[in-house]
Formats: structure tokens, sequence, C-alpha cells
């Protein structure tokens, strides 16, 4: 036990990344008013006056929670070297690649919601995340321009707009993957099933972007986006 707290000791990037680890299922799971201080230290196996040294409140633990989980996401499109592949391929790769993450990584999801139910007040206070998301609007607007140069999409599009509606579709198949599943009956998450949706969304995406005369060409041989 010596051994294990001096290594703990003497490693406080593992001990912050245990602490945001535990720290953001505890905030997915139960909201910034029910997750405790008290849990996170239990699970671990520190303490509240060594969580408050490195994140100085519960609220700011949070704040760092969500910007770790924003800060993932996009470090992930990053990875995705869309700049090298031709507009349309490079827009459903990302297509894929957001609907893929948000099913795998459910808790970012959570805490977007559980976001969304404090108005965007604690997001609002990361200029952090804001220039995270400013990057990832130039990603898609880079590809979006090339796309219209090329002749492949739309011209009348707002690259804004379009991340709306890529994370939109992407955001309800997690979100309401339970009430949904229930309502109808239906395994939403079976891995058949989130196949099926994934390139329903793909093919819608790109039905809006791709411009009249890209449609035949594109549609019919689209390219395997996770290939």
């Amino acid at each position: 036990m010596t051994s294990r707290k001096r290594t703990r000791k003497n490693d406080p990037e593992r001990v912050r990344a245990d602490i945001m680890r535990v720290a953001t299922r505890e905030f997915s799971e139960k909201g910034l008013s029910g997750a405790r201080i008290d849990e996170i230290a239990e699970k671990t196996q520190t303490s509240k006056r060594m969580i408050y040294y490195y994140f100085q409140d519960k609220e700011t633990l949070y704040l760092r929670a969500l910007e770790q989980s924003y800060q993932a996401v996009r470090h992930k499109e990053g990875e995705l070297d869309l700049d090298h592949l031709p507009p349309v391929d490079a827009l459903a790769r990302l297509v894929a690649f957001t609907f893929g993450h948000h099913i795998s990584h459910p808790d970012f999801i959570r805490m977007v919601m559980i976001e969304n139910i404090h108005h965007g007040r604690y997001l609002g206070q990361s200029e952090f995340i804001q220039s995270l998301n400013a990057g990832a609007i130039e990603e898609l607007e880079r590809i979006y321009r090339r796309g219209v140069t090329s002749g492949d999409f739309r011209d009348d599009l707002d690259p804004l707009e379009l991340h709306w509606l890529i994370s939109a579709l992407s955001f309800f198949n997690v979100s309401n993957q339970y009430t949904f599943s229930h309502i109808f009956n239906w395994d939403q998450a079976a891995p058949d099933n989130q196949k099926i949706l994934q390139g329903h969304v793909i093919d819608m995406v790109m039905r809006y972007v791709l411009s009249r005369e890209a449609m035949l060409r594109h549609l019919d041989g689209q390219p395997d986006p996770q290939a």
C-alpha cells in the first residue's frame, strides 16, 4: 500500500487522469448536482483534499471534464486526415466517424445533455471549448469549399448548419436510444441496426450536400467511408 501511495504521489499526471476519468463518468451518470466528490475520491483511491488541490472545486472539475470530453472527439477528428481525401470521400468519412464516435462514447453525449440542462453556462466560460469547436467548423468548411470548387457540392450551404445537421442525426441515435427502442420494441443498439442507421445518415447528408450533377455520379458508387 505504501508503494502504491508513493507511486501515485510521484505521478501527478496519472492521478489527475484517474480523477478525470472517474469524474467524467460520475458527472455523465448523475449530473453536476448529483455527482459527489466523496464518491469520486473513493473510486480513485485518493482524497477530497487531493481533488480540490488539482481542481479547486466541483464546478471546476466538471468544467475540466466537459473540456476533456470535447477535446477527445476533436482530437480523433484531427486524426482522420481529411484534407488528403477527395471532398465527397472526406465528408462521408467525417459523417461516419461522428456517428460511430457518438454511439461508442455515450458519456460524451450525456455530458452535452447535462450541459444543456445548465443552458450552456459552464461551456460558455471555456474559451478552450469554443476554440476546439471553431476548429471543427473550419475543417468542415475546408471540405465543403473544396467540394464546391470541384462541382461536387451545392454552393448555397452554410458549413455551420451542415455541422448542426450531422451532429443532430448522430446525437439523437444515442440520446434517445432507450426511449425509442422501448416505444417501438426495436433493438436500436444492435450492431446490424447501427450499421444500417449509419448508412442512412451518410446517405441523407450526401443527398443534401451533393450538387444535382454530382448526385448521379457519386451516390450509386459511393466509396466505403470506413475504408
